[in-house]
């Protein structure tokens, strides 16, 4: 799957032509600079590695120097590889937010927010123990029996508990494009996208 390296800029909403209040997210996708090309003689199948945001040489190793030296271009903060790209790019080009057409669908994967340590109720939906009765003061969100006695002796792996929330990975599927800005490298796209404001995120055809 085709596709470019971009940051979340926010969110907003717009109106269709019928009216209706469509919520969006922004997103500042690109430009990309291809900084290798894998190839089937070489590396055994083909596909481009982008990169995306300049970082200083100071905060980069002497790898991601040479690295971006051979490509002629600045060290990269966010390096991804895609498949599928059709024509022929070499090291250096530039691949632009016009890669995408406005009506068709992405998929966007991206770091989830962090939440930190939470309880059953948020991060698992549990509706708490019983009701405020019986003398239930401090009871509502705790998450109950947990099945274990005699036998098994044990808690069973994947037991749903509290615990840290978020900061994982999450790709979400048939986003459409709503607006493709080229003049400021920006991609409207209908719903929700994971991360929180300035992360990085994945766009693929």
């Amino acid at each position: 799957m085709s596709g470019l390296i971009g940051r979340k800029i926010g969110m907003t909403s717009i109106f269709d032509e019928n009216g209706k209040n469509i919520p969006c997210t922004v997103i500042e996708a690109g430009p990309c600079i291809v900084t290798q090309v894998r190839t089937e003689e070489v590396d055994g199948y083909n596909a481009l590695q982008l990169g995306f945001d300049d970082k200083t040489e100071k905060s980069a190793t002497k790898a991601e120097i040479g690295h971006a030296k051979k490509a002629g271009t600045s060290v990269k903060a966010k390096v991804a590889e895609f498949q599928g790209f059709e024509g022929d790019y070499k090291l250096g080009d530039a691949i632009t937010v016009e890669h995408f057409i406005e009506g068709e669908f992405v998929d966007i994967a991206g770091t989830s927010k962090g939440k930190g340590f939470q309880g059953v109720v948020k991060r698992h939906g549990f509706g708490g123990v019983g009701q405020a009765t019986h003398g239930q003061h401090n009871r509502l969100r705790a998450p109950g029996s947990i099945g274990a006695a005699s036998y098994p002796a044990r808690v069973f792996k994947g037991m749903k508990m509290a615990g840290r929330m978020g900061g994982e990975r999450v790709n979400v599927e048939n986003l459409r494009v709503y607006k493709v800005v080229p003049e400021k490298n920006l991609l409207v796209v209908k719903g929700c996208v994971p991360g929180h404001k300035n992360s990085y995120v994945i766009i693929q055809k």
